[in-house]
């Protein structure tokens, strides 16, 4: 079932993704369909940016068609488990922050900048965040599917049951100042979703929408996410029961979404910046402070995430045969495993619906 669940999802997420690359590849060969204004961003930037985010999509779409494959199964875990954190970062607080701040504007009667014009027609956010929401359904749901196929005994431990790896006093070390860093970005983009005009410039917070208030709550609610999930993972005295799973997925979204649309923003800015100088293109104030931040606190869960990562799942793979006693003679380990075999229908008929 959960098989069919995962292709399902894959394939739906892999046709999700045709509507955005068809229109960024038009864009990028010179047509402008949905393009009001031609001449409000140079050619060569216009074409920089379609061919990024192009590319951006495409990795979804092969992703998504890997996670469907027996193949994924037998991948090197970086190489999905990056793309789709990095996915994560950047869907669910769009698709968030989109939602929220349509329903205020539909609510409050404040004008709603995707139904201005000014600058790609209205159609346009209908097909590309339409494709999002799709897109961000379906990918991070077969990706749950997947990472419970892959890693749903470590998944399914509590927090107490983790191996003390050899690492995990020095993760400490660097993950708790990081999440208390990404509490602290937080509480600032909360103060600046609620109307706060702290070290913001006065340009920027007179050009202020309802989608960008959305978007600020979204980030600071992402944030302490974050930080309470890292902490309860190297911390995890106050809930020693915990699953893993709960915490881990905390800290997977609100450390991703800090890194993706906070930090490779700041860091795209930084190097438009360093190409043109004259671009001006990274936020003056504590807005250009915090996405440097942010890019910080990403890098240090990043690294700490993979050595956990592969530290964890060496010591799952290792329990087994930790046990003393002499190796069992070749015929005896044939016998056990067609035994093994034979007995796995049985096995999962056992299997708790909480496991599944």
């Amino acid at each position: 079932m959960d098989n069919r669940r995962l292709t399902l999802l894959g394939r739906i997420a892999v046709v999700a993704c045709v509507p955005y690359l068809a229109l960024k590849l038009l864009w990028v060969l010179g047509f402008d369909p949905g393009v009001l204004d031609t001449h409000r961003i140079g050619r060569a930037a216009w074409v920089s940016a379609n061919v990024v985010t192009f590319l951006l999509d495409a990795v979804a779409a092969v992703v998504a068609h890997t996670l469907t494959r027996p193949a994924g199964l037998r991948a090197p875990a970086w190489l999905l488990a990056f793309p789709l954190w990095m996915a994560s970062g950047l869907l669910i607080p769009l698709i968030t922050g989109l939602a929220g701040g349509s329903a205020t504007a539909l609510v409050t009667g404040a004008a709603n900048p995707l139904s201005t014009g000014n600058f790609l027609a209205p159609w346009v956010f209908g097909v590309v965040y339409g494709g999002f929401t799709v897109e961000a359904v379906t990918l991070l749901g077969a990706f749950v599917l997947y990472a419970h196929q892959r890693w749903g005994g470590l998944l399914r431990r509590p927090l107490h049951a983790l191996p003390d790896t050899g690492t995990r006093a020095l993760q400490r070390i660097f993950v708790v100042p990081a999440a208390v860093l990404l509490a602290a970005l937080g509480t600032v983009h909360l103060l600046w979703g609620a109307g706060s005009t702290l070290g913001v410039p006065a340009a920027d917070a007179a050009s202020r929408t309802v989608i960008s208030s959305a978007s600020e709550w979204v980030a600071g609610l992402l944030s302490l996410a974050g930080a309470a999930g890292l902490l309860l993972l190297v911390l995890p005295g106050p809930l020693p029961g915990l699953r893993v799973r709960t915490p881990l997925f905390l800290a997977w979204c609100g450390s991703a979404a800090a890194f993706a649309c906070g930090g490779c923003l700041w860091l795209g800015q930084a190097v438009t910046d360093g190409l043109s100088p004259g671009a001006a293109a990274v936020p003056e104030g504590l807005p250009g402070l915090l996405g440097a931040l942010e890019l910080c606190a990403g890098l240090v869960v990043l690294c700490a995430g993979s050595f956990a990562l592969c530290e964890l799942t060496a010591a799952t793979r290792s329990a087994p045969a930790s046990g003393g006693g002499p190796p069992a003679p070749p015929a005896a380990r044939a016998r056990e495993h067609s035994a093994f075999r034979a007995s796995r229908p049985a096995a999962r008929e056992c299997v708790s619906a909480d496991d599944r």
